[in-house]
């Protein structure tokens, strides 16, 4: 399993805050590995106290779920009870974000680490983080999921009345 570097996560952090200054914004951004853990965080002067913690959160999730925030929000609008519950489970070390600005950081097919960014609006979140990473060569796609955020069913689910 290969996993981000600090180097790369570095360079996606400067990236990222010089995407967000360029809107005038100021957030924070995280970088995790595949296994959810911390590789780098920045939170720039003029950031929110929190914001560390939000993207940190974000980037957690979108790394074990192996899925981007704005695909598992509509699987949270669809199953709110399970979404509410996985943040107690004994193995969850952070709370799980399903929102936006939580991306996952897929290369060569493989999902290597979990961005977050946080301290723009949430659209304004998200915008930074696909464009940074399509900027680096990251893939933003997961196509195995559709449009709607949700599994497709199997091919012998189809035949199923």
């Amino acid at each position: 399993m290969n996993t981000i570097s600090l180097d790369a996560a570095e360079e996606i952090i400067a990236a990222a805050q010089k995407r967000a200054q360029a809107i005038g914004k100021a957030v924070s951004v995280a970088v995790v590995d595949a296994g959810g853990f911390v590789v780098a965080i920045r939170r720039p002067d003029g950031a929110r106290p929190l914001t560390p913690d939000i993207a940190r959160a974000k980037a957690y999730t979108a790394a074990v779920m192996q899925r981007p925030g704005k695909m598992l929000k509509k699987w949270q609008e669809s199953q709110p009870v399970f979404f509410s519950q996985l943040s107690q489970l004994p193995g969850a070390a952070m709370p799980i974000m399903a929102t936006d600005g939580s991306v996952t950081i897929k290369k060569d097919g493989e999902i290597i680490g979990g961005l977050g960014i946080a301290g723009g609006t949430a659209d304004e979140d998200q915008v930074i983080a696909d464009e940074v990473l399509a900027s680096l060569g990251y893939e933003l796609e997961f196509a195995a999921w559709g449009v709607v955020g949700k599994p497709t069913p199997a091919a012998s689910d189809s035949t199923k009345d």
